[in-house]
């Protein structure tokens, strides 16, 4: 009878962890252009997500002034003439993602994760692949993906055309205490 009550407990416990969104504040977007003429990467560390497993759901959000630049300048571009961060301030991510994911488990799960990323004002659905590991009280969440300025109406002078990727390369890490 007391292992029974035991592996109900235990399983309850487990219903109600897989249950609970997890949240952070912290999270990690960057992005890199390399051309002939010049690297360019920024970096933004106050993303704030949420994934909830239990109904396969994940979603970001981010101010498009918390990128991080080696060269101000460079920043300053971004902000004013590119993205036009007074305008269109946040950028955001909600969606949900398809693969199994076991947080009492340590390990790597392979995911793809689809929904809309609303960045410049225009939204479109993107299908990138990701994963989700667990590791000692840790979910991180990791996506690498391209994105074309082009399809978010980010228009790019002719004068820089040369020393701006027609892609950039995209970084995602969120990482999320798991709450137990």
């Amino acid at each position: 009878m007391q292992r029974l009550s035991i592996l109900l407990l235990f399983v309850s416990s487990q219903l109600l962890l897989n249950a609970q969104p997890q949240i952070t504040r912290t999270g990690f977007i960057s992005f890199f252009s390399k051309t002939p003429y010049e690297d360019i990467k920024a970096e933004n560390k106050q993303v704030n997500a949420v994934v909830d497993l239990s109904k396969k759901k994940i979603a970001f959000m981010l101010l498009m002034r918390g990128f991080l630049f080696k060269k101000a300048l460079m920043q300053e571009h971004f902000n004013e003439n590119y993205v036009e961060s007074d305008k269109y301030p946040k950028s955001s991510f909600s969606g949900s993602y398809t693969g199994y994911v076991d947080i009492s488990q340590e390990g790597k799960y392979p995911i793809i994760v689809k929904g809309v990323l609303m960045l410049h004002g225009i939204s479109r659905t993107i299908e990138v692949p990701a994963s989700m590991e667990v590791k000692e009280d840790k979910l991180i969440a990791k996506s690498n993906f391209k994105i074309n300025p082009s399809d978010y109406n980010i228009k790019i002078p002719a004068v820089v055309k040369n020393k701006i990727a027609q892609h950039l390369d995209v970084t995602v890490m969120i990482e999320y205490k798991i709450s137990k």
